[in-house]
C-alpha cells in the first residue's frame, strides 16, 4: 500500500513500470524454460546423476529457492522504485537470477530429483550445514540473507526513497547470506556445470554487494546487519 504522504506518481511512469514488468515476466519464463534446455543441452543428467542427498543436488535446491525471492523483491522494484539506477539493478539482478534458478531447476528435473523439500543446508559443512532458520527467532526467513515475511510486507508498503533504501538494504544481505552457499557449491560440487555456475554466482554477487553499497550510501542509507 503507497504511503498517503507520498505524492502520486504521474501517469507516464506509471505505464511505464507496468509495461517493464510485464517485460521482465515474459523474459523471465523465458529463461526459466530456456534454462531446462540449457541443461539438456550440455548433456547434464546423461552421466551418473547426482543423489538427493548430494552437494549438486542441495546447492541446486537452495540456491534456486535462495534466488527466487530475490527475483521476487526485484520485481517488486520495477513497478515501485522512482530511481532509474535501482530499476536498471533490478531489473539485472531479475534476469540474471531467473536463469540462473531454471539452469538448476532444470539439473533436478533431469536427475530424476524434486526441486523443493528435504533439510535445508544439510549438504553444507561448518556452522552452515542444516542451517533451517524456520522457528529459531528468524521471523520466517529460511536461509541466512533471506527477507522475513515482516520485511517483505514493509517493503511493498513503501516506494520512492524509502523503498531504494530498504530493498538496497535487503538485497546487499541477501547476497551476503548466499554467498558462503555459493563458495562451498564452487569448491565441493561433481559436476563441472554446478561448480561453474557456483563460481559464477559467488564472483557477480560480491561485485553486485559492492555497487548496492555505494548506492545505499548515495541514498543515505546504511547497511543492515550481516547475516
Amino acid at each position: 500500500m503507497t504511503d498517503p504522504a507520498t505524492p502520486a506518481a504521474p501517469p507516464a511512469p506509471r505505464r511505464r513500470g507496468w509495461t517493464t514488468a510485464v517485460l521482465v515476466t515474459v523474459i523471465a519464463l523465458g529463461m526459466l524454460v530456456a534454462g531446462g534446455g540449457l541443461a539438456v543441452a550440455l548433456g547434464i543428467g546423461r552421466t551418473a546423476e547426482p543423489t538427493s542427498d548430494s552437494v549438486d543436488a542441495g546447492f541446486s535446491r537452495d540456491m534456486s529457492r535462495h534466488h527466487l525471492q530475490a527475483v521476487e523483491m526485484a520485481n517488486l522494484a520495477l513497478t515501485r522504485s522512482e530511481d532509474a539506477e535501482v530499476r536498471q539493478l533490478a531489473f539485472d539482478i531479475s534476469a540474471t537470477q531467473t536463469n540462473q534458478a531454471g539452469r538448476m531447476q532444470g539439473w533436478l528435473s533431469l536427475w530424476g530429483l524434486p526441486v523443493t523439500g528435504g533439510e535445508t543446508m544439510a549438504w553444507m559443512t561448518g556452522e552452515m550445514a542444516g542451517h533451517d532458520m524456520a522457528g529459531h527467532g528468524s521471523g520466517g526467513a529460511v536461509m541466512p540473507g533471506m527477507a522475513t515475511e515482516a520485511e517483505l510486507a514493509e517493503l511493498r508498503s513503501l516506494s520512492g526513497t524509502p523503498f531504494d533504501v530498504l530493498f538496497l538494504q535487503l538485497m546487499i544481505r541477501h547476497h551476503q547470506g548466499g554467498l558462503e552457499m555459493a563458495q562451498q557449491g564452487a569448491e565441493r560440487a561433481e559436476v563441472a556445470a554446478v561448480r561453474g555456475l557456483a563460481r559464477s554466482i559467488a564472483e557477480t554477487q560480491s561485485a553486485e554487494t559492492t555497487t548496492m553499497a555505494t548506492m545505499l550510501r548515495e541514498r543515505g542509507g546504511v547497511p543492515l546487519p550481516a547475516p
